[in-house]
């Protein structure tokens, strides 16, 4: 019998496409949701971190970061013994006083595909097939990136924060939000991803480092202004360093500061993390967007996102919008 692979999945057209842009711990929870209601999925990937095992071998090799990459095939594996196997070596990590200590073996082996292929692409790929993954994985960009912002301190002085693990861990208020370089290159494969969804899903993740940089690669930004798919932005669970202090309608606020041309049709909010759900139906109404304030957090850990729960979620998204216009031909509802 062929093993997974040998055999590339091919994708069920009667189910959505849908692209996934992200990054980390976020990222892996919309794609084991999403993997739950369709098998035509793209994860589109921060290429920022600078931190851990990621940066270092981007440090020494001057690669994209693969650890984010690494995380996103792994949420995709295939549910079988094969698929489990290759995913828990992926995300294995070496325990020594050496220099291996904190490197994951799936940084690794990317790492090394990526050398001897010289296609970052092709590479993935054929992680993906060695998974059996339930998708693809593709960087947001060809190069590799480095988040800078403009933080206004408690004081009221500004100070430029450079770097995705400082900008991480601050808790003073982000003002602005830049890449170096300025106007990276985007994956092609990735703009042609998002031009061809049927939806694309932002967030949940950390807001300033994974989720908005997406929208400063201009190639990728014109794609999700002008693609013909339908958004839905996922809302956190509960502010993390760099949002401390935000509200839910705050998310959408950042957002809508950065990119005021991008079309939300729709928005997923847990209630446990909504102060004032009138005031975030408000705002969804000026963008344009339906709310759907729903439990989608993890009972036993409030601060994960359920699986299940979420692809329900995001299933009711989808399905509420079908019976509107048959096929979509702008995007805007």
């Amino acid at each position: 019998m062929l093993g997974p692979i040998d055999v590339p999945r091919a994708g069920d057209p009667t189910r959505p496409a849908v692209v996934a842009l992200g990054g980390g711990h976020g990222l892996s929870s919309t794609l084991s949701a999403l993997r739950l209601m369709t098998d035509r999925i793209t994860a589109v990937v921060t290429v920022a971190d600078d931190g851990g095992s990621s940066g270092r071998l981007r440090d020494e090799l001057g690669v994209l970061p693969p650890g984010d990459l690494r995380m996103a095939l792994a949420a995709l594996c295939d549910d079988s013994d094969w698929g489990r196997t290759w995913r828990d070596l992926m995300q294995h990590r070496f325990s020594s006083s050496g220099p291996l200590d904190r490197h994951s073996v799936g940084n690794l082996l990317i790492v090394a595909l990526w050398e001897l292929l010289d296609d970052t692409v092709e590479g993935l790929d054929l992680v993906g097939r060695l998974l059996g993954a339930r998708g693809r994985v593709l960087p947001m960009s060809s190069v590799p990136l480095s988040i800078e912002a403009t933080v206004r301190r408690a004081d009221g002085t500004r100070e430029t924060v450079r770097g995705q693990s400082r900008l991480a861990s601050t808790a003073d208020h982000i003002e602005h939000l830049r890449l170096d370089p300025g106007t990276p290159p985007a994956c092609p494969e990735a703009v042609a991803a998002v031009r061809a969804a049927d939806w694309v899903v932002l967030g949940p993740g950390s807001w300033y480092t994974s989720v908005l940089p997406h929208l400063l690669v201009p190639d990728l930004r014109d794609a999700l202004l002008t693609t013909r798919a339908r958004v839905v932005v996922t809302l956190n669970l509960a502010p993390d360093g760099e949002t401390a202090g935000m509200g839910a309608e705050d998310h959408l606020e950042v957002l809508r500061a950065h990119a005021p041309e991008l079309p939300v049709h729709a928005v997923v909010a847990d209630p446990g993390s909504v102060e004032d759900v009138s005031a975030l139906a408000d705002l969804c109404a000026k963008l344009g967007a339906r709310l759907l304030v729903r439990q989608v957090r993890r009972g036993d850990q409030p601060g994960v996102h359920d699986p299940l729960r979420l692809a329900a979620a995001l299933r009711d998204v989808v399905e509420g919008f079908l019976g509107d216009v048959g096929t979509v031909t702008s995007p805007h509802p």
